[in-house]
């Protein structure tokens, strides 16, 4: 079996499309664009995207990154990679009603913070197109401060980011 190089794209059962960014004997490190950085087995099952073949020790991690970069920005449409908090990885999101008679509600926590994260992500589009926009001045000021209380309303799952910078900021007095 030929060891895959930094750069290669592979699509995983478990975690999606990702890049390979770091080659070990026995792992590959890949950077997922849904779950972030992961290290799997060299013998575990993916798919193969687009192989790169490079000397591991030829290709520099700014090189890696700046690849990355551009990858994840044509094949999605995430403008960031954001990484839920280490505690909460492979967790569980279980809603349970009041009414007992009714059935509750799992589902997997890294499904839910993806959605969070998009819900921000469509947000800043949407603050950018106000800020781009023919509008009068006052109208964007208006709408901006409507998606600022809305990052506000956002701000009970901040528990669920890995990095602060990457939380929802609400209003700031």
């Amino acid at each position: 079996m030929k060891l895959l190089g930094i750069g290669s794209r592979i699509n995983h059962l478990e975690y999606g499309k990702g890049v390979v960014t770091n080659v070990t004997s026995k792992h590959y490190w890949v950077t997922f664009i849904e779950t972030g950085l992961e290290t799997i087995d060299i013998d575990s099952e993916f798919e193969v995207i687009e192989a790169s073949e490079d000397d591991v020790d030829s290709v520099s991690f700014y090189e890696v990154e700046r690849s990355l970069k551009s990858i994840l920005k044509k094949w999605s449409d995430v403008s960031e990679v954001v990484t839920i908090a280490d505690k909460w990885k492979g967790g569980k999101l279980i809603m349970e009603p009041g009414d007992t008679n009714l059935k509750g509600k799992e589902l997997p926590i890294d499904t839910f913070f993806h959605k969070i994260t998009m819900v921000r992500d469509r947000l800043r589009v949407m603050e950018q197109k106000i800020n781009s926009s023919n509008l009068e001045e006052q109208e964007k000021i208006d709408l901006q401060q409507y998606i600022t209380r809305s990052y506000g309303s956002l701000t009970s799952f901040n528990v669920l980011f890995k990095l602060k910078s990457q939380q929802f900021v609400g209003q700031r007095k």
